[in-house]
């Protein structure tokens, strides 16, 4: 084992555009193990629009501020264990930080399987899957036959989302940043229709892709795009408040101005969630996310970018929306 381990540290938090200079790799001793504790070797490093949001303050888990070693969710392979329930060797997930090796206390990560690949434990059966499976399936609740429209749709999240609304037997409707993407999640993904919000038309594109109207939106995006399609919402839909990017790098995010009077004209419901509500229905949707990706119902679209010190450059890639699929970084080879 390295005697010496490589982290990286937000060094200043962002007013406006994440850029990868307010990132910096420190080099630091290797982080000994007390009682309790395991140590754990980076293997893949999730990368989420989230980790830009926890910049801006507290939410369900507490703000990154300057100083920290960015934090993140992985899966990572035990080097060292002072906890008795947990053996050298296991693969396990948990939320560590952008660096070589870590430490956590035992009881606050989960073994896994040595799933092969293991980036499907954080793409279709980690915190991507569980994301599109339980905001849609959960809090969505399509039913065949309707329409699902989804924000962010070449997204880690997003492409799942609608994959899965295809699976249930619903109209799918991606909304994506380029002409290219739209072909691809149509011609490749099987979504039904695709539009470019960036083409100065979302409103009448989606009216036409939408013709009987929109039951469940699943919103990574937020903003003017939401604001859009509450135009087009049918009585008593559904609207899974999953994201908000294109408010993350701005200092003066803004908000639909059609809120709460479309919700109360059209009797919406509008709810948010995180991938960890659901923790009794974890096993039914490791299941199925296992078996719709092993028989080819679901598409596994990953973007694995290698080594630690490119981890700022492919945040703010992400951020631009630079990735299809679920964007990771591998640090290491188990």
């Amino acid at each position: 084992m390295a005697i010496e381990n490589r982290q990286i540290v937000l060094t200043s938090v962002p007013e406006n555009e994440l850029k990868a200079s307010h990132f910096e790799l420190q080099v630091t001793p290797m982080p000994q193990a007390s009682e309790g504790e395991v140590l754990v070797k980076t293997l893949y490093m999730s990368l989420d629009a989230a980790n830009r949001a926890w910049m801006r303050g507290p939410s369900y888990r507490d703000a990154v501020v300057a100083g920290d070693v960015m934090p993140t969710f992985c899966i990572g392979l035990v080097e060292q264990s002072t906890d008795t329930t947990i053996a050298v060797g296991s693969i396990v997930e948990t939320e560590g930080v952008w660096a070589d090796y870590f430490l956590v206390k035992g009881d606050s990560l989960k073994v896994v399987p040595n799933t092969q690949p293991l980036s499907h434990l954080l793409s279709v059966r980690g915190i991507a899957g569980k994301t599109a499976y339980f905001g849609l399936l959960n809090i969505g609740q399509p039913q065949a036959g309707e329409t699902i429209v989804v924000s962010g749709a070449a997204g880690s999240v997003g492409t799942l989302v609608g994959q899965i609304g295809r699976i249930k037997g619903c109209r799918v409707v991606g909304i994506a940043g380029s002409e290219e993407k739209c072909t691809w999640l149509v011609d490749e993904l099987g979504f039904d229709a695709a539009v470019n919000y960036k083409s100065g038309n979302l409103f009448k594109d989606l009216k036409a892709n939408c013709p009987n109207g929109i039951d469940v939106y699943f919103d990574n995006v937020g903003g003017t795009v939401l604001e859009t399609v509450l135009y087009h919402m049918n009585l008593k839909g559904r609207i899974v408040c999953c994201g908000a990017v294109s408010q993350y790098d701005s200092s003066n995010p803004a908000g639909p101005r059609n809120l709460p009077g479309l919700v109360v004209v059209k009797r919406l419901r509008m709810e948010g969630f995180i991938a960890f509500d659901f923790p009794e229905h974890e096993a039914k949707a490791d299941a199925d996310l296992a078996s719709w990706a092993a028989n080819g119902s679901i598409k596994v679209v990953e973007d694995v970018v290698d080594g630690l010190e490119n981890a700022p450059e492919a945040l703010v890639g992400l951020l631009n929306g630079e990735n299809r699929g679920k964007r990771m970084v591998r640090v290491a080879s188990s």
